[in-house]
């Protein structure tokens, strides 16, 4: 016993900041953001929160489900930018939505929601709930450092949700992590203590461009063969892959080293969005299913990597007509 899709979701903030407002900001412009990372817009929150994100998701995953909060038996958040470290994000967006199941958030930075999957997947497999709701939202806006071209230009907020069944749909899965914090990294400001002693550094988004797209294109090719190789299917059965939306060039390499997949097959919308972080797995699979692209039966691959370092992969068969 695994799970299903039954419904999905996405939300983002109105806020709309394109390339040539980040080059007011700091040195650069849009010929070189999209060259590099391949991002001409973005969309940032002015007045929403990370929960109100969330919320707004999870209740179009909902409908989409035709599922109502009092079904659902289980939600897992996943994020790296939660409102409050307690309660979390699932909790808040449980109690918004009126739901009265247990709730509990995920911290595995890019490839959280596909984190978050598989431990659903678990739930599913002892038969101890028949609805859960997997919720990713982030406002990576608070975190980068609006200074610094090499991060600010790359990321964006926003949220995506899914509600999950039971049924056959989750084949295979890849989950890895390299625990470090020297390619990747956000710091937590925990400064209250007066007897803390060590120095605190500014909570900002940390990276390391090159070690990140090394690592990044090799996780990202190695879990796919994997997972599909795990499932028994060919690239060529493949309907679609929903790639983490980090930068254009990543993706473009990676689809280039796995010639198996028809490299049409792989899913983008980091030009308007961004590099949504956990959310954009999310955000994108809710975008190709509203754009009509999935038929039951359908195989679909999930792919994402990011700070830990981690990465993650799975299968998915659609159900859904």
């Amino acid at each position: 016993m695994s799970f299903e899709i039954l419904g999905t979701g996405s939300f983002v903030p109105q806020r709309v900041v394109d390339n040539g407002e980040i080059s007011q900001m700091v040195e650069t412009s849009d010929e070189w953001i999209v060259k590099r990372v391949g991002v001409k817009e973005r969309r940032v929150c002015t007045t929403e929160t990370v929960t109100d994100l969330g919320v707004e998701a999870s209740r179009q995953a909902l409908a989409d489900a035709g599922v109502q909060p009092g079904d659902l038996d289980l939600i897992i958040g996943a994020t790296i930018s939660a409102d409050t470290i307690s309660p979390g994000l699932a909790g808040m967006v449980q109690n918004r939505l009126g739901a009265s199941c247990p709730a509990f958030d995920m911290n595995v930075a890019c490839p959280g929601f596909l984190f978050a999957l598989d431990v659903a997947a678990g739930f599913f497999a002892r038969k101890t709930v028949k609805k859960v709701l997997v919720v990713s939202a982030e406002r990576m806006s608070g975190l980068v450092d609006w200074a610094d071209r090499s991060t600010c230009c790359i990321f964006g907020d926003g949220a995506g949700a899914a509600v999950l069944g039971p049924g056959e749909g989750y084949l295979a899965s890849e989950l890895h992590t390299q625990g470090s914090d020297d390619i990747i990294s956000i710091p937590t400001w925990w400064g209250n203590s007066p007897f803390y002693q060590h120095e605190l550094p500014k909570n900002k988004v940390n990276m390391e461009g090159q070690a990140t797209y090394k690592f990044a294109v090799t996780s990202m090719v190695s879990d796919i063969r994997s997972v599909m190789e795990k499932a028994g299917i060919t690239g060529e059965q493949v309907r679609a892959v929903i790639p983490h939306q980090a930068n254009y060039r990543i993706i473009n390499e990676a689809r280039r080293r796995l010639p198996e997949i028809a490299p049409e097959k792989f899913q983008m919308n980091i030009e308007t969005y961004g590099n949504t972080s956990s959310a954009s797995e999310p955000i994108l699979l809710d975008q190709v299913a509203r754009e009509g692209l999935l038929r039951a039966g359908d195989y679909v691959v999930l792919s994402a990597f990011g700070g830990g370092l981690s990465s993650a992969s799975c299968v998915i068969r659609w159900t859904r007509p």
